[in-house]
């Protein structure tokens, strides 16, 4: 009975791995066929290995100069989020005072209010401080609407480490400022890990923010850029989408085998002693 229950799961478990990772299989194998033939003709999957798609497509979507956005955009609001939200979860959870946790429960009601309904507002302000069409804009806005949920993780990691560590420090003579960049933050790997993988993401993957904010062709981030490039062809090259999609794709793949180590452990212990 045991081992038909272990099966049962097993087979639960590849059936899952494979409807997720099917998209992705025909996206690869529709990037590697010819102009000429229609995705839907022959043997879907055996691809024609022409790899000159992507080379066609790294010219004319513009994907290079996005990606560029992109990952400018990324990584500046990721560095404010961690920053931010790491100092603010700390005080959170050490000092707990009637004025931090109604900081606290504000910033976790923002989390069950939809990003896209601030829009209004913050274009107003953004016109008024000129950061439209501005990279750092874009990351101030991206860092802003993540922050909620940032502190919300990190006060649930911080609570679930010992105060015994800080209070050895503070002893020696440390101030909390140093007990928190030379101490506490070290120890914040796994859930910074979380952080960036479970922000990062939807930051690079933005595209309701940034079809506002970023109107200006030079400054579209990669949704906006494959958005555009799609647009010309309407169906019409498949290959070529696929392959600019693919190496959008990319990025965003490989930064997830870096930080995936550690994001079930920055979620799982802050969410345990949270």
């Amino acid at each position: 009975m045991k081992k038909l229950y272990l099966l049962i799961r097993y087979l639960l478990i590849a059936f899952v791995c494979g409807a997720c990772l099917t998209p992705f299989l025909v996206l690869l194998i529709l990037s590697l066929n010819t102009p000429k033939r229609n995705f839907y003709e022959g043997n879907m999957f055996i691809p024609d290995f022409y790899f000159k798609n992507f080379v066609e497509g790294w010219h004319k979507s513009n994907i290079g100069r996005a990606m560029i956005n992109s990952g400018i955009i990324t990584i500046v609001s990721v560095v404010l989020i961690v920053a931010l939200a790491a100092m603010a979860g700390y005080a959170i959870a050490r000092f707990g005072n009637k004025i931090n946790m109604l900081i606290y429960s504000i910033l976790l009601g923002c989390m069950m209010i939809p990003g896209i309904i601030n829009t209004v507002p913050l274009y107003t302000l953004m016109i008024k401080i000129k950061a439209v069409n501005t990279l750092w804009g874009m990351a101030c806005v991206c860092a802003t609407l993540a922050l909620p949920q940032a502190v919300f993780v990190f006060t649930g990691f911080v609570r679930s480490l010992p105060k015994e560590i800080e209070e050895a420090a503070i002893i020696d003579g440390c101030s909390y400022t140093k007990v928190f960049w030379r101490i506490i933050f070290p120890l914040l790997k796994p859930s910074i890990s979380a952080v960036v993988i479970l922000n990062g993401f939807g930051i690079w993957n933005n595209y309701s923010q940034a079809v506002f904010f970023l109107q200006d062709s030079s400054k579209h981030n990669v949704p906006q850029a494959l958005s555009v490039y799609f647009q010309q062809f309407a169906g019409a090259k498949w290959n070529l989408m696929a392959a600019t999609a693919v190496i959008a794709i990319i990025p965003v793949v490989t930064a997830f085998l870096i930080f995936q180590k550690n994001l079930m452990k920055g979620l799982t212990e802050g969410a345990l002693k949270g």
